[in-house]
């Protein structure tokens, strides 16, 4: 099809403000040029993120009516930890309120000084939560990642030799877990393949560790092993979801982005120790074992979001809904990260503006004017985001890749909205050369990019 046909139909809606050009070049000024200050109300196409921002069904609010909000041994617990346990596989499930703590219980038990964690790459959040446990956070992702040209069809897979040579580096006994990312977000959503995921189960195991997955889009990564791998052509998602699992010993999950939902999240193990050891965490931090922080309407919203995510069709439509608004773009020579990945369209800020250098970040610049053109809310995934000062020299380290993020939320908008923030990126890129980088004002030193404060350089 030329237009992707939404698998089903829109029975509520919720009205979208229109805004004027003058109404957000003050909106964005009041913003200190961060969309992230921006009201929700004053945003017409919301692209900042997938997570918690997806449409629930029918099927998961008659769910919610079913809440069981006993403080111990909700009903809704035992339909989430089962249905958690049959996707994923792992003997303990931990619920917990969203994705981030989930990570935190998990380093916070595991990491410490002179440790390491490697992933193939870690997304802002997972990143902060391994360096602020003093562990070392490093990605080891194949080289074609930081390629935005090149279409190799797994871009997220683990570089099994700069694996290897880390564990000789560093030993194994400084290595805690070993983390895949599926999909591989910072790099542009990009899948992970079935062999790669087994051989780098091969590689961990064999040297005594743990691989734990952080599977926000595992449903996702799913699907593409099942389009690019043609031993999967005629496997279920479900079954494709199961063999990955199988090769590792945890996940952490936030039931956000691929649960369908606008809150929640999990950590599953296998290690009956590290289990008792986050789950005492658990209950000083977020809650009982049973419910960790949700209410047992959430637990059930997720329950069943996790089981709808696995539908081909659904999947189907996911996808090339992304794929529509990346070749809208393509034809028009707009540079993207390319393939497109499962969940957002990454613009190649530092393609469409080379005269913006990086210490002027140009993926915030491009942000900046998103808005301003159509009102349209994306975010940064570069030098804003990532950029580190080096502890021994003292200068600032940039990111191979400078792009802005286009989230899409699942089953919220149409392919005529998608065509909309394809016009208004068109008309910004025939322009482009008229775009200015940025500077700080104010900013944290850690994930700097929620809360900084900006603007436009003379």
């Amino acid at each position: 099809m030329k237009y992707p046909l939404e698998p089903f139909k829109i029975k509520v809606v919720e009205r979208i403000r229109h805004t004027t050009r003058e109404e957000r070049e003050e909106i964005i000024k009041e913003a200190g040029y961060n969309v992230f200050n921006i009201p929700a109300e004053k945003i017409h196409i919301d692209l900042l993120t997938d997570s918690g921002t997806s449409a629930m069904s029918d099927n998961q609010w008659s769910g919610m009516m079913l809440g069981d909000e006993s403080y111990a041994g909700s009903r809704n617990f035992y339909n989430f930890r089962d249905t958690v346990k049959d996707i994923f596989g792992y003997q303990h499930v931990i619920p917990t309120h969203q994705g981030r703590v989930a990570e935190n219980l998990l380093f916070s038990t595991i990491g410490g000084p002179g440790t390491y964690i490697p992933n193939n790459i870690h997304f802002d959040t997972t990143r902060a939560n391994v360096q602020s446990n003093h562990s070392i956070a490093l990605d080891l992702v194949i080289d074609e990642a930081y390629d935005p040209e090149c279409d190799h069809p797994f871009k997220g897979n683990m570089d099994l030799d700069k694996l290897e040579k880390l564990v000789q580096r560093v030993g194994p006994d400084n290595i805690p877990v070993v983390m895949l990312t599926i999909t591989n977000n910072s790099g542009g959503g990009q899948p992970v393949s079935m062999q790669n995921i087994r051989e780098t189960s091969e590689l961990t195991h064999r040297h005594g560790l743990k691989l734990v997955f952080d599977a926000c889009r595992f449903a996702e990564n799913a699907y593409f092993i099942k389009q690019r791998e043609a031993a999967y052509a005629d496997k279920t998602i479900l079954a494709i979801a199961q063999e990955m699992f199988s090769y590792g010993d945890g996940a952490t999950m936030s039931a956000k982005k691929d649960a369908l939902v606008n809150i929640g999240g999990f950590l599953t193990l296998n290690d009956s120790a590290l289990t008792r050891q986050v789950t005492n965490k658990l209950i000083m931090i977020e809650g009982f074992p049973t419910y960790g922080g949700l209410a047992g309407r959430d637990l059930e919203a997720v329950a069943r979001g996790l089981r709808e995510v696995l539908e081909e069709e659904y999947l189907e439509f996911r996808v090339e809904q992304v794929a529509y608004l990346a070749r809208c773009l393509t034809e028009a020579g707009v540079p993207i990260l390319k393939p497109v990945g499962g969940h957002a369209v990454y613009l190649n800020a530092r393609g469409i503006l080379p005269h913006i250098p990086s210490e002027q970040f140009p993926g915030q610049a491009l942000t900046v004017e998103l808005y301003l053109e159509g009102g349209i809310r994306g975010v940064e995934i570069g030098s804003l985001m990532f950029a580190q000062k080096d502890q021994e020299t003292g200068k600032m380290t940039y990111p191979e890749l400078e792009m802005v993020r286009l989230a899409i939320p699942r089953r919220v908008y149409t392919t005529g909205h998608m065509r909309y923030v394809a016009e208004a990126i068109i008309r910004i890129y025939q322009r482009r050369g008229e775009i200015k980088g940025m500077e700080i004002l104010e900013a944290p030193e850690v994930l700097r990019h929620f809360t900084a404060r900006m603007k436009p350089l003379d």
